[in-house]
């Protein structure tokens, strides 16, 4: 059996954060985890292992900045994403792009 992939979405937008993390859930080998702020991604980050980040959009460039920077000192494997919108499928695809690309 494979194992769960904890995804981390950062969203400034509550509807739009919520619809994202119940899309990336709709997948069994998903487990998705949503925060409207920086504070609530790092702490978090720092409980749980996750797989891959996923900014969406709203996040200011001085904010996402601090967010990979954080992020890669903790775990300089991780796998970040900018996903500003678009379909289910556009989001499924970038996530499963990201896993496949780090595989290798």
């Amino acid at each position: 059996m494979m194992e769960t992939t904890n995804i981390l979405y950062i969203g400034r937008h509550i509807e739009i954060l919520a619809i994202v993390v119940r899309l990336i859930n709709s997948n069994e080998d998903w487990n998705g985890v949503g925060v409207i702020n920086d504070e609530a991604a790092k702490e978090i980050f720092c409980q749980k292992e996750f797989s891959l980040v996923l900014l969406g959009s709203g996040i200011q460039k001085e904010s996402e900045t601090n967010l990979c920077a954080f992020f890669k000192k903790q775990n300089p494997n991780i796998i970040i994403v900018q996903h500003y919108g678009g379909g289910s499928g556009l989001l499924k695809s970038e996530i499963l792009v990201a896993l496949e690309n780090n595989k290798n």
